[in-house]
C-alpha cells in the first residue's frame, strides 16, 4: 500500500482551495457585470447623459472641407462619416466586434461621385499626434486601403494649395468614367480664386476674430481612445 507524503497531502487541499477561490472570484465578477448592466438599463438616456450641442467640424476640418469643395467643383464632399456607413464586411464573424474595433471610427472628408460612391478619403491629422491617435489613424487607413479607397493625409497647419489638391486628386481618381460622373450635369470650369490663405479664412474669419466658446468645439475624433480597451484587456 502506498501512502501520500506529507507534501502531497498538503498540496491536494491547497490546489482545491485555489480552484474554489478562482471560481468564487469569477462568480463575483459575473455578478458585478450583471448588476452593472442592470443599473445601466434603468438609467434614463437623457437624464443620465445630459446632451449638449457642439460643432460638427473643427476649424481645421472646416478649412479642409472648403478647400476640397473649391478644388473639386461638381463632386460631392461629405464630412465625418462613420466607416460603418460606407464599408461593408462579411457576416461570418461578429459584426459587433468589427464595429467596436474600427466601424465606429469616422472618415474626416469623403470625395464622392454623383452616385455617392466614395472616390477618396481625406484624413485630417493634428500637427502633434499622440501614440494612440497615430495607431487609430493607421488602423483606419489600413481598412480603407483594403477596401480599395484612396487615402490622402492633410496635416493641421499645413493644408495644401488648390492646385496641389487638383493634381493629387486627378492622379488618384483619374478621369471620371461613364458610371461615375460628377454631380454637375456638365463639366464646370475651374474658376480662378483668391489667394489660398484668404479662401481658407472666408469661412472662419468671424470665428477666428472672436473668442470661440470651447464648449462648442466638436468632439475630437480620438475622444474615446482612452475608453477603448487595449487588446490585452479584451
Amino acid at each position: 500500500m502506498e501512502f501520500l507524503t506529507p507534501t502531497a497531502s498538503f498540496a491536494l487541499p491547497a490546489t482545491v482551495l485555489l480552484l474554489l477561490t478562482l471560481l468564487f472570484v469569477r462568480i463575483r465578477q459575473r455578478q458585478g457585470e450583471r448588476r452593472g448592466r442592470a443599473a445601466n438599463e434603468v438609467l434614463d438616456t437623457v437624464a443620465a447623459w445630459p446632451p449638449e450641442s457642439v460643432r460638427v467640424l473643427s476649424i481645421t476640418e472646416r478649412q479642409a472641407h472648403e478647400l476640397l469643395k473649391r478644388a473639386m467643383p461638381g463632386y460631392l464632399v461629405l464630412a465625418q462619416v462613420p466607416l460603418a456607413r460606407f464599408i461593408r464586411v462579411p457576416a461570418r464573424r461578429s459584426y459587433g466586434d468589427w464595429l467596436q474595433r474600427v466601424g465606429s471610427l469616422s472618415a474626416d472628408l469623403l470625395l464622392c461621385d454623383s452616385g455617392s460612391r466614395v472616390l477618396a478619403v481625406i484624413d485630417v491629422r493634428a500637427a502633434q499626434e499622440t501614440e494612440r491617435s497615430r495607431k487609430r489613424h493607421e488602423r483606419l487607413g489600413r481598412v480603407l486601403k483594403a477596401a480599395g479607397i484612396q487615402v490622402l493625409v492633410w496635416r493641421e497647419g499645413e493644408l495644401p494649395s488648390l492646385s496641389h489638391v487638383r493634381s493629387s486628386m486627378a492622379a488618384l481618381i483619374g478621369e471620371p468614367s461613364q458610371g461615375a460622373q460628377p454631380v454637375a450635369s456638365r463639366p464646370m470650369p475651374l474658376i480662378p480664386v483668391a489667394d489660398i490663405a484668404q479662401v481658407l479664412a472666408d469661412g472662419d474669419r468671424a470665428a477666428l476674430e472672436a473668442e470661440l466658446d470651447a464648449t462648442m468645439e466638436p468632439v475630437p475624433s480620438g475622444f474615446f481612445d482612452d475608453f477603448e480597451p487595449s487588446p490585452s484587456a479584451r
